[in-house]
């Protein structure tokens, strides 16, 4: 009987690469050589791999190909509607990142509200020499109100940390009600209009959709206070990054902490750079040994279970029916 044969197209752990040559046959491919990629792909049952743009162009002539698994919780790098007319399964790893992701999201708030990485290069680059003053002072975290545009697994994940941990008023946004989050964590379910008013720290817990492209822009930047600081670990795209550099610079909103961008690598002359008031990290959310690690085994799990029709779980399009 012939093995299956799947592509790799991100470097695996090793332990995880032995588990897939185990059960398929592994041709690993540097997306890069976009050539020898498609040929791959056109030769291929499956694929595993991460933060490769995936179109439809690229997978005409991979008739043979059943399932793609994104080693990771997003996947707007693929044309789902594409997969699901050509009977392709799309799998992601929604669970294994939640905490570690929960866990940025509170370091950016921490991390804004206290100044921390404005004040520790203050530091390195020897300017305390005396006691501190108000030029250094941050906004205390504890007791405020935390709104989250999104409340679904990780911004459940956040609002209990902020709501246990720092006793956080939690409000939120989300298309259906939260009852576990309302009933664990108080948290309360309001319009956009509301939680933009009266957070104290505005938090996007959204997947890339058309619906989200843009949900925060100048008008909603307006509505925040003027102390309130702007939270992003979800998609870059959420964002209009020119009219949160404008508030950013004149003072509609106190800051932000950002672990995405419109453009990732965010480029080099990137306003949002140069402001002391804008903590910017290398889209850093689930990058712990652990998490990564767990996420890479999870997608070789979802992909082989994909291929002989055994997943019934972490699918994004349900509807496809294996051909």
């Amino acid at each position: 009987m012939n093995r299956k044969k799947i592509v790799a197209y991100k470097p695996l752990p090793s332990d995880v690469e032995a588990y897939l040559r185990d059960h398929v046959d592994v041709i690993n491919v540097d997306p890069k050589d976009k050539a020898a990629f498609i040929a791959a792909l056109n030769d291929a049952d499956g694929a595993i791999g991460a933060s490769v743009k995936i179109s439809p162009d690229m997978i005409e002539g991979a008739t043979r190909l059943k399932a793609f698994s994104t080693v990771s919780v997003g996947y707007d790098q693929f044309d789902v509607d594409d997969l699901t007319r050509r009977g392709i399964i799309l799998t992601h790893t929604p669970d294994v990142l939640t905490e570690s992701t929960a866990d940025t999201v509170f370091a950016l708030i921490l991390a804004s509200a206290r100044r921390v990485v404005e004040l520790a290069e203050w530091v390195k680059e020897g300017n305390w020499k005396a006691s501190i003053g108000e030029a250094c002072f941050g906004v205390d975290v504890q007791g405020k109100t935390l709104g989250i545009v999104g409340l679904g697994r990780i911004g459940g994940a956040v609002a209990r940390r902020a709501a246990l941990g720092f006793r956080m008023n939690v409000l939120y946004t989300n298309r259906h009600a939260n009852e576990e989050a309302e009933k664990q964590y108080g948290a309360r379910r309001v319009p956009l209009d509301e939680l933009l008013a009266q957070s104290d720290f505005v938090c996007l817990q959204v997947p890339l959709t058309p619906e989200t492209r843009g949900i925060i822009g100048a008008e909603e930047l307006k509505k925040m206070k003027p102390s309130a600081i702007l939270i992003n670990a979800s998609r870059g795209p959420t964002v209009d990054e020119a009219a949160l550099i404008e508030a950013l610079r004149n003072g509609v909103i106190r800051a932000a902490g950002l672990d995405v961008f419109e453009h990732e690598p965010l480029p080099a002359d990137s306003p949002l750079l140069a402001m002391k008031n804008v903590v910017a990290l290398p889209h850093i959310g689930s990058a712990t040994y652990e998490t990564r690690h767990a996420m890479n085994r999870n997608a070789a799990e979802n992909l082989l279970g994909a291929l002989d029709g055994t997943l019934t779980q972490n699918i994004v399009n349900r509807e496809v029916r294996m051909r």
